[in-house]
C-alpha cells in the first residue's frame, strides 16, 4: 500500500467525530443526548479496539505485512475514543462529582470493568511510540498482549449494561472470539 493510504485511513479513523459533530449541530441526538454521546463513542472504543486486533489475522490471511502499518494508529484511536466516551461519562453525566462516580465505579461491576479496560489502555498508549518499543524490547511485546484483557472487558462491559438490547453486544462477542481464535496457532497443538 502506498504512503498515501496512511492519511486516508487517519481521516477515515475520525469518521465517529464527523457523526457526532453532524448530529449535535443538527439537534439529532434523540431524546437522551447524553446517553447517544457516551453510547456513540464506547462502541466506536470497541470497533476500534477489533479493527487493532484484526491486523495480524489480516496480515496472516493477505501475506501481507501493509495491514500492520494501521494498528498503531487503530490502537491509539481506542485509547483516544475510550477517553472520550470516559471523560463524556464523567463529565456529562456525573458533572465531574468524583463521589458518587466513585461509588458507582465500585458498586456497578460493568462501570466497573469498562474503567479497569480504560486503565488498562493507559500504558499501551503510552508506550506505542518506536522509541518505547526500543526501551522496552520483549516486555513491549508482553504488555501490549493487554489488548486481549482489553477486549475482553470492553465486550463485558457492553454485555452487562446492555439489560435489554443484547443483539450488538452480541455481535461484537462473536467477532472477538473469532479473531481470538484466529490468533491461536494450532500446530502446537497438533498431536500426532
Amino acid at each position: 500500500m502506498k504512503n498515501y493510504f496512511k492519511p486516508a485511513v487517519f481521516l477515515l479513523c475520525l469518521w465517529p467525530i464527523y457523526i457526532i459533530t453532524f448530529q449535535i449541530f443538527y439537534n439529532k441526538l434523540g431524546p437522551e443526548p447524553v446517553d447517544r454521546i457516551i453510547n456513540h463513542f464506547g462502541e466506536w472504543t470497541l470497533i476500534f479496539i477489533l479493527l487493532t486486533l484484526a491486523m495480524t489475522p489480516l496480515r496472516k490471511i493477505t501475506k501481507s505485512l501493509e495491514w500492520i502499518k494501521f494498528r498503531r494508529m487503530l490502537g491509539l484511536f481506542a485509547f483516544f475514543y475510550a477517553s472520550i466516551h470516559m471523560l463524556s461519562y464523567v463529565g456529562l453525566d456525573y458533572r465531574f462529582d468524583f463521589e458518587p462516580l466513585i461509588d458507582d465505579v465500585l458498586k456497578k461491576k460493568f462501570i466497573f470493568i469498562g474503567f479497569s479496560a480504560w486503565l488498562l489502555l493507559i500504558p499501551l498508549a503510552i508506550t506505542s511510540s518506536d522509541k518505547m518499543v526500543k526501551i522496552l524490547k520483549k516486555n513491549w511485546k508482553k504488555l501490549h498482549r493487554l489488548v486481549y484483557i482489553i477486549s475482553i472487558f470492553g465486550v463485558l462491559h457492553f454485555i452487562w449494561l446492555s439489560k435489554t438490547i443484547f443483539f450488538k453486544p452480541l455481535v461484537f462477542l462473536i467477532i472477538l472470539i473469532i479473531l481470538l481464535l484466529l490468533r491461536i496457532n494450532f500446530r502446537k497443538f497438533n498431536l500426532s
